[in-house]
């Protein structure tokens, strides 16, 4: 199961304005005279900022008036950091001018506001109050910046300034524009929203080298870096140079963690969070990602614990539903209440495809395959090229023994990722199903190829060789197998069966004791060591063994078929009849308990009865006991 983190944080995408709905429009100028310390440019850069920013606020009123807005708690600098979040103001022409006494630019911006779509979009950023707290921020700069040209703008109408006095204020003008331009170049790489990472840490070094004192343009260099490029090393030292800057940055000791946990270091990462935590005691994201990197440790219980709390501080974050979900699945085996937060992840968000798979992943640890595969479905209708979904859902047709359709999957998930070792391994399982056992071992070997520790895909081609009778490759194969997963149960006790079928009893029960060490409730394994032991003519044993084989699995048949035998070797007749007979009951087409009650019939003098279960034998396909009755005439 996939655990989802909480998501580096960037911010919006400015989505094109629609071309359906109510349309308003903005256009605003500004008049800005220049001369003496301060340049054209300067005069020019500050116009547009001034412009773009008073154009904004104009469109603040529609904000202010939409229904989610008025439902938060949302101040007047919010409401215009929502406008620079959610519209864009653009410049539609400036021009120079001069009249008799001064010189200036004429800057007129625009700004288009879809009444459409303009409430879901404050919507989504309201939801992510660390980019309203980024918007705010630049803002905040922006405005000191402008209130700083005009007290430069004052000083600069001034006469009498001394040749040094002039270059000090030509200095600050410049010093004030590259902040300005630096502010610039921060919204151009924030309002990419993540869809080109490559050009907004272009954009965002161009801020940093203007105005290398200020934090967020690192941290979000670091967010383009580690979630657009997964350069996760190089986000660490922008995380690094914005935590120098503002100790107090909470969200960057968060996406620090998150940068720790993609290189594995949980331990790291949680220091992180922990830090990120202390400074925003709410900060529901942080709890969420610290929750993961326990669960990354192992640690479920405390993984849970925090996703409780993210849960407690967001009741409506469905990624923390979604994880709390998959600790109580993978890591605690609760999986009635991993359904309960797959459910409630799902309401959240229904179109996340992760949230379907994993609910069809815990039906199927229930044994609800069918359950599994609606799911599965769901999951790929969302995302038609989840490869996993394509595997498991192969799984579980494979478990409701339709394994053609399970090989129709495996093969679709095999197209969309060659290199899927784990697909290539269950179609080797279908094909043997089928009893297609030469396609079912060059599976396998294509398995091994791509993962060549891969344990599961030897035993499953030592299942495929003993089905051929090649016991002695089955037994290499389970060697392997056990050789990179020493507490491989299953691969003990199917090399037991391999060295049972060589004759080598001994071997078998050293397997099947082994096998029983690892699991004492194996039944299985019982159930076969029973057999060795009446191989080797110890009776008592094998008698012993099917008992406490029964004791674990009251419904298992071949226990109660092989105590019969047993029963039988022993000259028991009646009490093996009696064990056929439950067989029998629990298996109805079970031909070799046919066979054998019939020949317990037969030696205790019941012909009728014996004959009609040689007859019934026969009819399922072994007439041995027919044709030798009916030789001795005691059969017609």
């Amino acid at each position: 199961m996939k655990t989802i983190l909480a998501t580096f944080l960037i911010l919006l995408l400015l989505i094109p304005v629609s071309a359906i709905g109510k349309i308003q429009t903005i256009t605003h100028t500004v008049k800005q005279p220049f001369g003496g310390s301060q340049s054209p440019d300067d005069a020019r850069i500050a116009a547009v900022a001034k412009a773009k920013r008073e154009a904004l606020e104009m469109a603040g009123t529609y904000i202010e008036s939409l229904t989610v807005v008025k439902n938060s708690q949302v101040d007047k600098d919010e409401i215009l950091a929502l406008a620079a979040g959610v519209l864009k103001a653009e410049v539609i022409s400036q021009k120079n001018y001069h009249t008799n006494d001064a010189f200036g630019i004429v800057v007129v911006v625009k700004v288009v506001v879809d009444m459409s779509v303009l409430e879901s979009r404050v919507k989504k950023l309201l939801q992510d109050r660390t980019h309203l707290e980024q918007l705010n921020q630049a803002r905040a700069r922006e405005k000191e910046l402008l209130e700083k040209i005009a007290v430069l703008e004052g000083e600069n109408r001034k006469s009498g300034k001394s040749d040094l006095q002039q270059a000090n204020l030509k200095k600050e003008f410049q010093d004030a524009s590259r902040g300005l331009t630096a502010v610039d170049w921060f919204y151009k790489a924030i309002t990419l929203g993540g869809t080109n990472p490559q050009k907004a840490i272009e954009y965002l070094t161009n801020s940093i080298r203007l105005a290398p004192n200020v934090p967020n343009p690192y941290y979000n260099r670091g967010t383009a870096y580690a979630k657009g490029l997964g350069q996760y090393q190089r986000a660490i030292e922008d995380f690094d140079e914005a935590i120098r800057l503002n100790p107090d940055l909470s969200y960057a000791f968060n996406n620090r963690g998150l940068a720790y946990k993609s290189l594995g270091q949980n331990q790291r990462a949680i220091q992180d969070y922990n830090e990120a935590i202390r400074l925003k005691t709410d900060n529901a994201e942080a709890y969420n990602n610290r929750g993961s990197a326990y669960k990354s440790l192992g640690q479920q219980q405390r993984a849970i614990q925090d996703y409780n709390e993210a849960i407690r501080l967001k009741p409506d974050d469905a990624a923390a539903y979604y994880n709390r979900g998959t600790a109580y699945a993978e890591g605690l085996g609760q999986y009635q209440r991993a359904i309960e937060d797959f459910d409630e992840a799902i309401r959240l968000k229904p179109d996340d495809a992760a949230a379907y798979y994993n609910r069809g992943l815990t039906y199927a640890k229930l044994g609800q395959n069918q359950r599994a595969i609606e799911d599965y479905n769901e999951a790929l209708r969302l995302k038609p090229d989840y490869t996993d979904a394509y595997n498991n859902r192969g799984i579980a047709y494979h478990n409701l023994g339709q394994n053609q359709r399970a090989i129709e999957d495996y093969n679709e998930a095999i197209r969309l990722k060659p290199d899927y070792a784990q697909a290539f391994n269950n179609r080797g399982t279908a094909y043997g199903s089928l009893g297609q056992y030469q396609r079912a071992i060059e599976d396998s070997d294509k398995a091994l190829r791509l993962k060549p520790d891969y344990a599961m895909a030897y035993y499953n081609r030592g299942l495929t060789y003993a089905n051929l009778g090649q016991n002695q490759r089955a037994i290499e194969d389970y060697n392997e197998a056990l050789r990179l997963k020493p507490d491989y149960t299953d691969a003990y006790n199917n090399r037991g069966i391999a060295y049972h079928n060589l004759g080598q009893n001994q071997r078998a029960i050293e397997d099947y004791n082994e096998a029983i060490r690892l699991k004492p409730d194996y039944a299985q394994a019982f159930n076969n060591r029973g057999t060795a032991y009446g191989s080797l003519g110890q009776y008592q044993r094998a008698i012993e063994d099917s008992d406490k084989a029964l004791r674990l699995k009251p419904d298992y048949a071949m226990a109660y078929y092989n105590r019969g035998l047993t029963y039988a070797n022993l000259g028991q007749n009646q009490r093996a009849i009696e064990d056929y007979n439950e067989a029998i009951r629990l298996k109805p087409d079970y031909t070799d308990a046919y066979h054998n009650r019939g020949i317990a019939y037969l030696s205790q003098g019941k012909i009728n009865l014996g004959c009609r279960d040689a007859q019934k034998a026969c009819a399922l396909g072994n007439c041995k006991l027919l044709e030798l009755a009916k030789s001795k005439g005691d059969c017609r």
